[in-house]
């Protein structure tokens, strides 16, 4: 850690110089290092943060591309429940074909509860289904779960994972402009 923050401090001192010169500061201005360090360490802690979520993200696109068609998804488990989902407008969500024996207390990354596939028959996304028993709210990677969201006749949280198919709303927004069921 300490080699990545002197790294950080070696590239932003120089750069921190120039901005200052560029502004028309005085480089024997007083400098506050404290403040250097601490956003060195927050961009290092950011850094870290943004590199873990895009591996999760990674594996969970790996772990659920086995699913690339609703044959695999069958075989897995999954059933269909659901006529292609969209809200015009907005966008859509397409299938979702859902691992009942998937779905409880639990989140678990590595094993989506349910797998969406687009009017094409292409996997797109996966959805999160966490039966809420008291727990906290739950995250992936710091994005809070949605509270309900589907017709799960019980109190749950849900979350959608564009990992299949770009999403410009975000990876976890429940609607993709880009999917229609027309």
């Amino acid at each position: 850690m300490r080699d990545r923050t002197s790294h950080l401090r070696a590239l932003l001192v120089p750069a921190l110089a120039a901005t200052l010169a560029a502004c028309g500061t005085e480089a024997s201005s007083p400098v506050d290092h404290a403040a250097m360090h601490a956003s060195a360490a927050s961009n290092s802690a950011n850094l870290a943060a943004n590199t873990a979520a895009a591996g999760l993200l990674k594996s969970v696109k790996s772990i659920s591309a086995r699913y690339h068609s609703t044959t695999q998804a069958s075989k897995n488990g999954y059933v269909v429940s659901s006529p292609c989902v969209e809200l015009p407008g907005v966008g859509g969500m397409g299938f979702h074909w859902v691992n009942n024996a998937l779905v409880d207390p639990v989140f678990d990354p590595l094993n989506p509860e349910v797998m969406l596939y687009g009017p094409n028959g292409k996997l797109v996304a996966v959805e999160y289904i966490v039966i809420d028993v008291g727990q906290p709210r739950p995250t992936f990677n710091g994005y809070q779960f949605d509270i309900g969201g589907t017709p799960v006749p019980v109190p749950h949280y849900s979350l959608h994972t564009w990992v299949h198919f770009d999403n410009p709303a975000g990876v976890h927004a429940p609607w993709n402009p880009n999917i229609s069921c027309s």
